[in-house]
């Protein structure tokens, strides 16, 4: 027999599974909220389709027969799977489940996305977080292409019309001169470190297409100096802490990495013009997934408890 051939239907099989377990086609009908006329009709249809007879009529219901009992047990299995479906579709319609695709700049989101993470997987554990790594120039074309949901990390200035990307600001940081603890600067005994001092050492820098780069390179030349030419350029944060552990390098870090550190240190050198905001990327045009909008919750949260703990009131011009 050929039960795909199109004459087999899902009602079909709800219908067997039922009168298996209830015993009788008058009871699977109420259970099913069909007319027992129409349960007759279909379990005729069943039948004639199987060309076996599946059940047995007794004066007290209808027992199934070989061939019924092999067929109920397949068609419980379709219907089971069905069900799944479905409450697969509502885990995804509700953001329980599916993939949310985060970009992070570097050290972008170094405190606030491991965070928000957290919270989100403690609330759906079954939603699965995948987390890029790169620089703007890698990331934006990403976003836009649907690689990513969202970007993570520094925030510049206003998107330029038709770039088609939406920021949202959440807390901004300082930029800190790192060093390891016990390093030779942190010992000078007079308490003054100049930027001129740290020069005197190698330094990891940001790759030239982060706004970090500009911003420090604009200092220096604001200074009358030259950037530094015993240097590591450098987007990853493991391997920039290794080089600070091991070495006597310079990095620059934000104050939440060298917070939570106790093996790193900060120069008390003043950066006043270099600075990050932290924030969302996001493109435009797309509608948020239930799976992002939960993800963008917990960024929010979790940025307003890093702003307090930075001693800022509120988000970037948030007045």
């Amino acid at each position: 027999m050929d039960l795909l051939d199109g004459r087999l239907k899902f009602r079909h099989l709800t219908l067997l599974v039922a009168i298996v377990q209830h015993g009788s086609v008058a009871r699977a009908a109420e259970a099913l909220h069909l007319t027992q006329p129409a349960a007759t009709r279909a379990l005729r249809e069943l039948e004639t389709i199987a060309d076996l007879p599946l059940f047995v009529r007794e004066p007290r219901g209808m027992r199934p027969t070989v061939y019924g009992e092999a067929l109920a047990e397949h068609a419980r299995a379709v219907v089971t799977e069905v069900h799944r479906a479905g409450e697969h579709l509502d885990g995804l319609r509700q953001g329980h489940e599916g993939t949310v695709t985060v970009g992070t700049l570097l050290a972008g989101a170094n405190v606030l996305l491991p965070r928000a993470v957290a919270r989100l997987k403690r609330e759906r554990p079954r939603l699965t977080v995948i987390v890029r790594e790169g620089t703007p120039d890698v990331l934006h074309p990403a976003l836009l292409g649907n690689e990513l949901d969202v970007i993570v990390g520094r925030v510049g200035p206003a998107p330029k019309d038709g770039e088609r990307l939406y920021q949202r600001m959440l807390y901004r940081e300082r930029i800190k001169l790192a060093v390891r603890t016990g390093h030779p600067l942190l010992g000078t005994g007079t308490g003054t470190v100049t930027l001129t001092d740290a020069l005197e050492y190698p330094w990891i820098l940001p790759v030239e297409q982060t706004a970090l780069r500009h911003e420090l390179g604009a200092l220096f030349v604001e200074r009358g100096l030259s950037l530094p030419t015993d240097r590591v350029e450098c987007t990853s944060i493991l391997t920039m802490r290794a080089l600070l552990l091991q070495t006597d390098m310079v990095a620059l870090l934000p104050e939440l990495v060298l917070r939570d550190d106790e093996r790193l240190a900060a120069l008390p050198v003043d950066l006043p013009s270099v600075g990050r905001t932290v924030g969302t990327t996001e493109a435009a045009h797309r509608t948020r997934t239930p799976a992002l909008q939960a993800l963008l919750h917990h960024l929010v949260e979790e940025a307003t408890l890093l702003r307090r703990s930075l001693g800022a009131a509120g988000p970037p011009g948030s007045g």
